[in-house]
């Protein structure tokens, strides 16, 4: 019988990070690097990331941008990436570049639990002041946070927080995402 990869079958997006832990510039490579071979449309790779380190001005402008109540965890996560994607390439439009952005992103996570990291991706943002702050391009659109780090305990975290990382993991049944 064949089974669910345990990456993929065990994977949370829990919110409980070690507040003292670092995510190494070798481990940011990797990371990035499985985002760099994700496949994209016409093979554009329209992705783009900002990184923030913990202490770095990156870090506190996403940090920032957060809604309230992904400011009260992610303060503790040591790298908040912003994942954007280009809207067009020249004069030619991507009506597929956050499709794109979403495999990158995909990837990249499942490159993060390959090495013992957690991530937390949040659409929970003000993404219009974090691109002036960023001071990004015209043509990128900034799509997702991602909160990336090692495992805390689960205990540090408010209860309703808690509650919610340590309730059972649910899905909808595979037949009701299929359309016919």
């Amino acid at each position: 019988m064949l089974t669910l990869h345990p990456l993929l079958a065990e994977g949370r997006s829990t919110r409980a990070f070690d507040p003292y832990a670092e995510v190494t510039s070798q481990e940011l490579a990797v990371l990035l690097e499985a985002a760099r071979w994700a496949p994209s449309s016409r093979n554009s790779q329209p992705w783009r990331f900002a990184v923030g380190r913990r202490g770095d001005d990156t870090h506190k402008r996403i940090f920032e941008s957060l809604a309230p109540g992904n400011r009260r965890w992610a303060a503790r996560a040591p790298l908040l990436l912003l994942g954007a994607h280009l809207t067009s390439d020249g004069d030619r439009p991507l009506p597929h570049a956050a499709y794109d952005l979403g495999q990158a992103v995909a990837h990249l996570v499942v490159q993060a639990g390959a090495l013992g990291l957690i991530a937390h991706q949040m659409g929970g943002f003000d993404a219009d002041a974090l691109h002036s702050e960023l001071n990004l391009p015209a043509d990128v659109r900034a799509t997702v946070v991602i909160a990336l780090g090692r495992p805390g305990d689960p205990a540090t975290l408010p209860d309703d927080l808690r509650r919610r990382d340590e309730a059972t993991r649910e899905r909808q049944p595979a037949a009701r995402l299929l359309l016919t």
